[in-house]
């Protein structure tokens, strides 16, 4: 039997006891760790609009009233080359996230690349936002978007037709003047 010394008590409880409490600790920190992860992952992806009208391809990216899009990159949906990139939207409405593809006139450093003649069966369109180094982008079948009648003043998504005000509510965006904790 363990012991500390001759006539003292057993150490043994102790060590047991120790030894179920650090089991717990470990269990409790696992489950914590597990919470934690599983709750910071976002259960379904932001969601993008975008009107294809004839040879115009408009695309919405969700943004707070803080959030600046400095630059704009569309893929081939099959592809890693970019099809088309530009930089520094000119207007309010494309650094809010409001985009005309191909129109370099809108950007202050257009890129290089011209609308195909002919739009891929799906683009993947992503945005990256000033100062933060995130952004968001997503796929759009082509096929889908044209085949769908979008009311005026909106985009299609994923979840039906958004008004560009929608497709921003997305974000949990701290009010005006002040920051997010």
């Amino acid at each position: 039997m363990l012991s500390s010394g001759p006539g003292k008590r057993p150490v043994w409880p102790f060590v047991a006891a120790g030894s179920v409490v650090g089991v717990l600790l470990l269990v409790a920190g696992g489950l914590w760790a597990f919470g934690v992860y599983s709750m910071s992952v976002p259960s379904r992806p932001l969601l993008i609009g975008v009107r294809i009208d004839g040879a115009r391809v408009t695309v919405k990216a969700p943004t707070c009233p803080t959030d600046t899009v400095v630059r704009v990159e569309v893929f081939d949906g099959e592809s890693t080359e970019p099809l088309w990139q530009a930089r520094e939207p000119r207007t309010s409405e494309g650094r809010s996230g409001a985009v005309t593809l191909w129109a370099d006139d809108e950007f202050l450093k257009p890129g290089s690349g011209t609308r195909p003649e002919k739009l891929p069966r799906s683009l993947d369109v992503l945005f990256a936002y000033a100062g933060t180094g995130d952004g968001t982008g997503g796929a759009i079948d082509v096929a889908q978007v044209t085949s769908t009648e979008i009311p005026e003043g909106r985009y299609w998504t994923e979840d039906g037709p958004r008004t560009a005000q929608e497709i921003d509510e997305q974000l949990k965006c701290a009010p005006e003047g002040t920051t997010a904790p």
